[in-house]
Formats: structure tokens, sequence, C-alpha cells
């Protein structure tokens, strides 16, 4: 144990320097890399960094929560239903809609490079300023909790400002990586394939973007007659869309992975940026589902359904690309990367599987999601351990962050196993305390077994954030040249 624990620096260091400006995509052009330059584009991915992990700081606190409020025995001990429901809306919002943004926006940052920086900060300060007011909005007063899919709401001006303020922050800075993100001519092969995938990926958020406006446009606010019901169809499909931008950047980021580990999936580079063009393909649908379908009906919401079950088949070729190449990842020393490949693609398939065994409204659905959220979050943390060298922060501690990805998707795993448990035994989701209703001892073990993963998740989480900090606290040193 002593010689692995000894081992894990040299193993990071190793796989940072491989990845980072200091070797030269160009000295080996088919390899699976970003290039990083210093400069303004690098600047603006350490501040997108800083976003996502003050998200996720917000996010860990409202996760006890969460868990608590489900958890038998202590639920009942404590009155947290109605703080469970305002809790879930803010949790998520910064969990899955603020991180996963923040996350995109540094790869962006990155592809983008100097070019329409000031796009980019200008975006940047409206997200600060819109996640900070969404943050403050649940201790004001009239807060109503609406648990919609996708970007939950608190049904109050303070909320919807704040959320609307970070759509106008990522709009831009969606808008400033369409128009200089793509690879430009002369790129290495590897490196013109991974970027295609970032630069595919604002494409499908620009998609989602103008989803949203269509669909804002188009509903009339008693159409859908509830509060919960009209932000649930204006948000369902922007939001389906949007998972297409995430699966594309998980994507990016398994590669990437795999490449700093030694253990580059076997296609080459220029079949991977063709690969990613047929990964993103899907989304064109939807410029068909908006005009065709009518916006607030059952049948606009199950085209979007099918859209994204059939859709995410086209990523099928490079997800098995990336699969092929665990044998030799799991043969290589334990580091923090080989950890978060491995952890990211077990959730993640476990998620993907999840997916077929949904019957009905259980909490079988928030395992699904769960799990593939999760695995995409692993993927990318694996990519901040990656990068912080290379942005010049402090090296990451190596031993917890070797751990950490193990303990986050161990906990995550113990969690939607235990959801897909209960919801196996009719469980439903968005519910808390005594409206679970757990009156089956497979019911309460299902959700005991839930409760007891989600700690443990949460302790991964905080291990991430602990690491990130550390890093980005240091003194800093100049990224390589």
């Amino acid at each position: 144990m002593n010689a692995l624990t000894s081992a894990a620096p040299a193993a990071l260091a190793a796989s940072a320097r491989s990845a980072g400006p200091a070797a030269d995509p160009a000295a080996d052009p088919a390899a699976f890399r970003l290039r990083i330059e210093p400069g303004p584009g690098q600047q603006l991915a350490r501040a997108f960094l800083w976003l996502g992990v003050a998200a996720l700081i917000g996010s860990g606190v409202l996760a006890i929560v969460l868990v608590l409020s489900r958890t038998p025995g202590i639920a009942a001990v404590f009155p947290l239903r109605d703080l469970f429901r305002a809790a879930l809306v803010v949790h998520v919002d910064l969990s899955v809609l603020i991180w996963f943004m923040a996350f995109a926006g540094v790869l962006w940052s990155l592809a983008a490079g100097p070019s329409g920086v000031a796009w980019g900060w200008a975006g940047w300060a409206l997200a600060c300023a819109g996640t900070a007011v969404m943050a403050v909005s649940p201790f004001l007063p009239e807060a109503q909790p609406l648990l919609n899919n996708y970007i939950p709401v608190l049904e109050q001006g303070t909320f919807l400002t704040g959320l609307g303020i970070v759509g106008a922050g990522f709009g831009l800075t969606i808008l400033r990586a369409l128009r200089w993100g793509a690879p430009a001519p002369g790129l290495p092969a590897g490196a013109a394939a991974l970027q295609r995938g970032v630069w595919l990926a604002s494409v499908a958020g620009a998609l989602s973007w103008g989803a949203l406006g269509w669909t804002w446009a188009a509903l009339p606010s008693s159409a859908a007659g509830s509060g919960t019901a009209y932000y649930e169809f204006l948000f369902w499909g922007p939001g389906h869309i949007l998972q297409f931008q995430h699966a594309l950047l998980a994507l990016v980021a398994w590669f990437w992975l795999a490449d700093a580990l030694g253990c580059r999936p076997r296609f080459t580079a220029v079949l991977t940026q063709r690969l990613f063009w047929l990964a993103a393909l899907p989304v064109v649908a939807a410029l068909a589902i908006l005009p065709l379908t009518p916006v607030g009906t059952g049948e606009q919401l199950t085209a979007f359904a099918k859209l994204m079950e059939h859709g995410h088949l086209a990523m099928l070729p490079l997800l098995l690309a990336a699969a092929a190449t665990l044998p030799a990842v799991w043969r290589r020393p334990p580091s923090p990367l080989k950890s978060a490949l491995l952890a990211s693609l077990l959730l993640f398939v476990t998620g993907g599987v999840l997916a077929f065994l949904i019957r009905g409204v259980n909490v079988v659905v928030p395992a699904h999601y769960h799990g593939s959220i999760v695995g995409v979050t692993l993927g990318f943390m694996g990519v901040v351990y990656l990068l912080l060298p290379q942005l010049g922060f402090a090296d990451p501690d190596s031993r917890m962050a070797r751990w950490q990805p193990w303990v986050y998707g161990g906990g995550q795993l113990m969690h939607i196993l235990g959801l897909a448990w209960s919801g196996g035994y009719g469980v439903q989701r968005k519910v808390a305390g005594a409206e679970q209703v757990l009156v089956s001892l497979p019911q309460k073990i299902g959700m005991g077994m839930m409760g007891l993963g989600g700690l443990i998740a949460v302790i991964g989480g905080v291990m991430f954030v602990w690491v990130c900090l550390r890093s980005m606290t240091a003194k800093n040193r100049p990224a390589a040249a």
C-alpha cells in the first residue's frame, strides 16, 4: 500500500504533464488533448472553474438536508419536509445547471483562447451575479418551490430574476464558443477532434437556449393550468437538448483522461472527429420538433423524450471506444485520473441500464438520472484534476484526489441502487418524510441504503471541493509554457 500511495503523486504529475502545454500536441498529432495556452483564455477558464467549485460548495451543503429528510428514522425526528422542497430546488440548480455550465465554460474558454474574451468575461460576470441571487432567494419571502423537471424553480421574482441573469451570462458564453471555439486550420488532429466535440457541445447549448426562447414565446402563462406544469413545459424541450451538450463534453473528458493515462482509444483522430458529428446530429431533430408539435402538449413532451431515448444511441461508438480502454486503464498505477475515469464510466453505464427499468413515476427515475449525471460529473472532476496545474494552480493533493472518485462514486452507486430497489416496491419520487409511506421492510431497506449512500457521496463531494480549494488557494505558479 505504501508503494502504491507513493506512486500516486508521480502518476498524477506525469498525467498532467502529458496533457498540458508543456508537451506540445504538435509533437504527437494524434494525442487527444486540448491545447492550453497561457493568456486570456486560460485566465477566463480559471474564473469559470471558481464559479463551478462555488456552486458545488452550496449544493453540497443542501445535499445534507436532502439526504436527512428522506432517511428513515431521521426524517421522523426533524421536521424537514418543507425545507426539503426548497433545498431540492436550489441543490439541483447548483449541482446540475450551474456546475455543468461552469465546467463547459472552462472548456469553451480554452477552446476560444484570446478571441472575443470580452464576451467571455461579460458572460462570466452575469453568471456569477445570477448564481448569487438564486442562492439567497430561498431566504426571502414568498419562495414557493416548484419541483418541475430539469430546472426546478422557486416561484418568486427574486429567484426568477437570478435565473434569467444566469441564462444571459451562459448565453453569451455559448455565443463566444460558437463564434471562436471551432478547431482552427492546422491544429493537430487529436486536439482538433476534442475541440470539435467541445464546439459541438456549444451548438447543442445554443439550440437549447433557442428552444427555451421559442417555448417561452409560444407558451401562454395560463395554458398549463398551474405553476409547476407551466415550468415543466417551459424547460422540458430545452432540458432534453441540453443533455446532448453534457454528453458530448463527457465524451471529451473520457477520451482526454484515457489519453493522459497512456491508454489512447484506438479510433483515429479523423474518425473520432466524424463520430463527434454523429453524436451531435440528433439535436438537429429539435428543429423539427419545435415547429411541428404544439407547445404545452403531451405530443411535444413525448417527442423530446423519444429524442433523448433514441438520440443518445448515436454516441455509442465513442462510448464503446472509451470503454475499450478500461482493461489498459485498470493496469495503470493508482492515480486520480484513473479513479475518475473508471468511476465515471461505471456510474454512467449504470444510469443508462436503469433507464430501461423505469415503470411509472417512482424513485427508479431519479436513480436513472442520478447515475447518468454523476457519471458525467465524475468525468468532469477527473478533467479538473488534470487541468489544475495547467491553469496555474498548485498540484492537487494526489492521495485524497485518488480516493475521492471512489468515495463519491461508491456512495452514489449505493444511493441509486437503493432508489432503484425502493422504486421496484412503489416508493414515489419527489416526496420526503412521512409522505414516502414506507410500510414494508424492503422499502425501508432500500431507502436506508439510499440515505447511507447519499451521506457517503456527500463526503466524496466535500473531498473534491477540498482538493480543489487547496490547489486553487495555494501559492499559484505559472502554468507551463
